[in-house]
């Protein structure tokens, strides 16, 4: 049997074993002889350096669109699909329209949708509490699946900037494939929320993983900066070498507030028209395209979301993703339209 990071960790998993280590899952140790590790898997989504990723866009943003552009991605989706969106905070007026997910979830065989407890308290830091948010918000047509109601496990992460090993919700270890449904927007401390930002802190445990994180487990306080950014790119690097070939990602340019779905009622209202959907198997991709988009924009509408991402150092987490060879900032756009 190979093995991958995610087969060790389902086994550990199965053990009661939390808490592994990066050279104890394989992902660095040169002196077990075996070339079949996690690393290889992670390698195998790697884009050479002198290739171009392909991003599909669309800017119709509908269920068909959407469907039609997971279609152009998901040729290695197989086997249980956890699909990573953000539900919101209660009366969230920016969330992806729940009526279009259940359209796209309903395409997608054996799949459930998945989230995590926050760590800022609130009705979404327990899992009762969550559960009626979820409820309230229309998430009520497919399982959906709070990783951390049991528990988290440890990912490591080889030769991350900041962080060793991330808590991330347990039951992820019950998924072969995931699909990553990103509302792209801006965010109050990551400047934009991307497909990165969705699966770093969105499959993070809320009582461990996200703490990690923000910085709050080994500094004491919310990390700010491009160190932030850094710490998304060891945690969502984490995501990415777990799910191997197997991770695709969607982002929805709708309703652009210049905040996150977690600053729920309170979030600022858009004032940048909507601009379509990217799709691609290239984390780094998809979300240089989507600020590349805004960047591009012609009118001013798109200057307050500029200045939320650059005012955060959010760009950071391009870069960052690119020295983690997570993926390639080099693309080509390819309309379905």
């Amino acid at each position: 049997m190979k093995l991958t990071r995610r087969t060790f960790v389902k086994l550990a998993g199965l053990a009661g074993i939390v808490g592994l280590t990066g050279t104890l899952a394989g992902c660095e140790n040169k002196s077990a002889g075996n070339s079949n590790t996690t690393a290889n898997v992670a390698g195998a989504n790697k884009i050479p350096h002198d290739a171009k990723a392909t991003v599909y866009f669309s800017k119709t943003i509908d269920a068909e669109h959407l469907i039609a552009l997971y279609n152009k991605i998901n040729g290695d989706i197989t086997g249980k699909v956890a699909i990573k969106l953000h539900t919101g905070e209660p009366n969230a007026p920016n969330i992806l329209p729940p009526d279009m997910v259940k359209i796209f979830q309903a395409q997608v065989p054996n799949s459930a949708i998945v989230e995590t407890n926050v760590a800022y308290g609130g009705m979404r830091s327990t899992t009762e509490g969550h559960r009626r948010v979820l409820k309230d918000n229309g998430w009520t047509f497919c399982p959906v699946d709070i990783m951390d109601e049991d528990g988290d496990v440890d990912f490591p992460i080889s030769n991350g900037f900041h962080l060793k090993k991330v808590a991330m919700g347990a039951h992820i270890n019950n998924y072969d494939s995931m699909i990553v449904l990103t509302h792209f927007k801006g965010h109050a401390m990551g400047g934009f929320g991307g497909s990165l930002k969705n699966i770093a802190i969105g499959c993070a445990s809320g009582k461990k993983g996200k703490r990690q994180v923000h910085g709050l487990e080994d500094y004491g306080e919310w990390i700010r900066g491009d160190k932030f950014m850094e710490m998304l790119a060891d945690s969502g690097k984490a995501i990415c070498e777990h799910f191997g070939k197997q991770i695709v990602y969607l982002n929805v340019l709708q309703r652009l507030s210049v905040d996150c779905d977690c600053a729920g009622a309170g979030a600022a209202a858009p004032e940048m028209p909507d601009l379509g959907i990217l799709a691609s198997t290239d984390i780094l991709a998809v979300d240089q395209a989507s600020v590349d988009m805004i960047y591009k924009f012609p009118g001013d509408e798109k200057n307050s979301l500029i200045e939320r991402i650059e005012s955060r150092h959010g760009l950071r987490q391009l870069s960052a993703m690119a020295e983690h060879e997570m993926g390639t900032s080099d693309y080509e756009l390819v309309s379905i339209d």
